[in-house]
């Protein structure tokens, strides 16, 4: 149980506070997380690893020189939002570009994909790559749908020592994407994690028995066996690693090794498990090369471990032994030598010119003040229904949909109010809205919920109501920028499965001739009966995936929490031309 916080709602600040000062040699605060306290040289990649905090010491207990050049740190499991990783690249960044690194979960991939797409547009080259290193969270043929879990440790270090070298942003991703390509991890959980504050773990896993090819975000194994001795269990660790084997790789050959505790199983228990771990490799005639057995991707104090095996070539095995000094991982090496003050970092890149916020005049005005009222409609049932959401969240999840919708809609809904103080346009305050949404939820659906407010207000006029048309119009373009961003398809079990109906059922009963209010609230039926029909559905993306038999009798959680916030919409009643919505 995670016993020591203050408020649990600050507990990932409160965390990154404690470390940088534990740690001033190494790492500095920033917004959004920490960096080298040393600037890197002019030129320089920026590495930066990120994710959700809960998992120390990754991602920020190896930032320091030979490793990262910073952390992106997301509330406890979930992942950091975009403007967190863009604050923290333009702390980071020395001239040479920035990749951000991190595990393929549906939250990350977005928020770091939008932070790379705006530090783009300031001139400054991003990349992104996500870490596939998990053999259990789906088969050899659909390796791109893995998760990244503790092989992403191996990732990073041999992506982190090519900068260091100086080689180009484009020689660091093939180095990451070479690495990955010949990572391989299974897990195995013998007890679940506790969120702070909470009663109850995330799941437990009966006396005697270990979930096989658990997740690091306090998912349970996918499959559940005996637990049987040391020896058992490195056996079918290594055995179905190397059934997994990349291609190419042959028999033998030398192997980076990571055995990873996962917070609770303690080093005594670990080092007698790689004794029998080692033997197996000899047995497969499999070299290891500086193997590192001890906590390196934790899920805060669950019972667990995994094994990585990296096969090496010339290359990676030169980067994999590199130094390296950090907060929690060290490799000896001669001293740097001292930086020249001129050559620390270059001029800053020119800074994206901030969009205009046009006024609102007229009827815009309403339609702009019928945001707001939406958006409180929206905080109110999103609170009553928190701890709901976070229940069924955790069937397959980590169970925090609940509280990061809360906080979104808190973050949008003040941002909204102070955007309509100033009389700015529908397009104005649906973006402030859904910038603050994305940025303090964090996650998959702060992500989506920002691009979609987005979108919506992007097709309303700043002159006037809108026509039929542009309602119908706007809720078109936000299904539009959901599934852009996150990919997802009708059937996936996603909030894509209420939202789709409910843009075709609104956009037909506008055109058809309904008044706006009846097309309106027609849409939301079908949006309420289709979220429910999402607990017959098996999910196909996402951090529910691994886990789908688990899910299947349980509605969506996004879906579900979109159709209740569409449905406290309903009774607000606003002018929009000669009808009522």
């Amino acid at each position: 149980m995670t016993r020591l916080f203050n408020d649990p709602a600050r507990f990932t600040d409160d965390m990154i506070t404690g470390f940088a000062a534990a740690h001033p040699g190494h790492v500095r605060a920033v917004p959004g997380g920490v960096v080298r306290t040393r600037p890197a040289r002019a030129g320089k990649v920026a590495v930066l690893t990120g994710g959700g905090s809960g998992h120390y010491p990754a991602f920020c207990g190896v930032v320091g020189p030979g490793f990262a050049d910073g952390s992106v740190i997301g509330d406890v499991f979930t992942s950091p939002s975009a403007a967190r990783a863009r604050s923290v690249a333009e702390a980071a960044e020395a001239g040479g570009g920035v990749l951000f690194l991190f595990g393929n979960y549906a939250g990350d991939v977005m928020n770091f994909r939008l932070a790379a797409r705006q530090l783009e547009g300031d001139g400054i080259p991003a990349r992104c790559f996500a870490v596939t290193d998990d053999i259990a969270s789906a088969p050899a043929d659909q390796t791109a749908r893995r998760r990244g879990i503790a092989g992403g440790f191996v990732v990073f270090k041999t992506a982190s020592a090519a900068a260091e070298e100086g080689a180009s942003l484009e020689e660091v991703v093939r180095v990451a994407e070479h690495t990955n390509a010949r990572t391989r991890t299974l897990g195995v959980a013998f007890d679940g994690c506790t969120l702070p504050g909470a009663e109850a773990p995330l799941f437990t896993v009966p006396e005697g028995r270990l979930g096989l090819g658990l997740g690091i975000h306090g998912e349970p194994g996918v499959s559940e066996d005996t637990l049987g001795t040391a020896e058992d269990l490195a056996r079918a660790l290594v055995t179905g690693l190397l059934a997994d084997r990349p291609a190419g790789v042959g028999d033998g050959g030398r192997v980076a090794v990571v055995l990873n505790g996962l917070g609770a199983t303690k080093y005594e228990e670990l080092y007698v498990l790689w004794g029998a771990v080692a033997r197996q490799l000899d047995e497969a005639g499999l070299t290891p090369v500086r193997p590192e057995v001890g906590e390196l991707v934790t899920s805060l104090d669950m019972a667990g471990c995994s094994l990585t095996l990296s096969w090496l070539d010339e290359e990676l095995e030169r980067l994999w032994l590199a130094p390296a000094d950090t907060p929690a991982f060290c490799r000896t090496a001669p001293p740097e030598p001292p930086l020249d003050d001129a050559a620390v970092r270059p001029a800053a890149a020119p800074r994206r010119p901030e969009r205009s916020a046009a006024t609102a005049s007229g009827a815009a005005v309403e339609v702009a003040e019928l945001a707001v009222h939406a958006l409180r409609a929206a905080r109110d049932v999103l609170h009553r229904d928190a701890e709901d959401l976070g229940r069924l969240d955790a069937v397959a999840g980590d169970g925090d949909h609940g509280r990061g919708m809360s906080e979104g809609v808190d973050a949008a809904l003040a941002a909204a109010e102070k955007a309509h103080t100033d009389r700015l346009a529908p397009a104005a305050v649906l973006a402030a809205a859904g910038d603050a949404w994305a940025a303090e939820a964090g996650g998959t659906s702060g992500a989506l919920w920002g691009v979609g407010l987005r979108a919506v207000g992007a097709a309303l006029p700043a002159d006037r109501a809108p026509e039929r048309e542009e309602l119908a119009s706007a809720a078109a373009d936000a299904l539009t920028a959901v599934t852009s961003l996150g990919g997802a398809e009708v059937g996936d079990k996603t909030l894509v499965d209420a939202l789709a109906p409910f843009a075709t059922a609104f956009a037909t009963g506008l055109r058809t001739g309904a008044p706006v209010s009846e097309a309106y609230a027609s849409a939301v039926a079908e949006a309420r009966t289709a979220a429910e029909n999402t607990a017959g559905l098996r999910p196909r993306l996402g951090r529910a995936r691994p886990l789908a038999d688990r899910s299947v009798g349980t509605p969506d959680p996004g879906a579900t929490s979109l159709a209740a916030v569409l449905t406290a919409v309903t009774t607000l009643r606003a002018t929009t031309g000669s009808e009522s919505v």
